[in-house]
């Protein structure tokens, strides 16, 4: 199987954004929980009006965290990390130096493909670590993929190629924005095991 199509997405984004690369997921929650893996986040603060999705990612991985009353537009940092929960933020040349920055291109954001988000970042180790990780541990760049010997821990995260192309089609006509949305306090959620 051929990925030319994601490194395509991939490689537009990278130029749209500054980042020096990117790497495609299947959404924003699995971006942020791949970075918090592969950085080993141990504990971490973020606002509490966001997506109920971020606080499943801190109760799954077992963080130690804090929900404070910042207000936020578009992203905000996860404090104490070099992650960035960027949603509701797109826009060109908004890659921000040394960071992980995960975006969404779910049905409500600037560029709307469904199920898919990436991640922004410079770290070139990181970069192959989590381009990896997103697909099951495989490099895509090898074919096919039953020759390759050795696989990191790896998840079932990689968006689908009709998504990419969609992406590239669309990506030139994106209205650039920061995006302001109305979340619940994720204080007042009860989590049932």
């Amino acid at each position: 199987m051929n990925f030319q199509e994601l490194f395509d997405f991939e490689k537009a984004l990278a130029e749209y954004t500054g980042a020096p690369y990117v790497v495609l997921t299947d959404g924003c929650t699995h971006a942020i929980e791949m970075c918090m893996k592969y950085d080993k986040v141990t504990e971490c603060q973020f606002p509490a009006r966001t997506y109920v999705s971020v606080l499943m990612i801190m109760e799954k991985l077992k963080i130690n965290y804090q929900m404070t009353d910042d207000p936020w537009l578009g992203e905000y940092k996860f404090e104490d990390t070099r992650i960035w929960d960027s949603a509701r933020r797109f826009e060109p040349n908004m890659y921000q130096p040394g960071q992980m920055q995960c975006v969404s291109f779910g049905w409500s954001k600037p560029l709307v493909l469904g199920k898919v988000g990436a991640i922004l970042l410079d770290d070139y180790d990181a970069y192959v670590s989590l381009s990896m990780m997103r697909s099951d541990g495989r490099d895509l760049r090898i074919s096919p993929w039953q020759v390759q010997e050795n696989f990191s821990l790896g998840f079932h995260y990689c968006p689908t190629l009709e998504s990419c192309i969609k992406g590239l089609a669309l990506l030139p006509t994106v209205i650039p924005q920061r995006q302001e949305y109305f979340y619940p306090d994720l204080r007042n959620i009860t989590i049932v095991d």
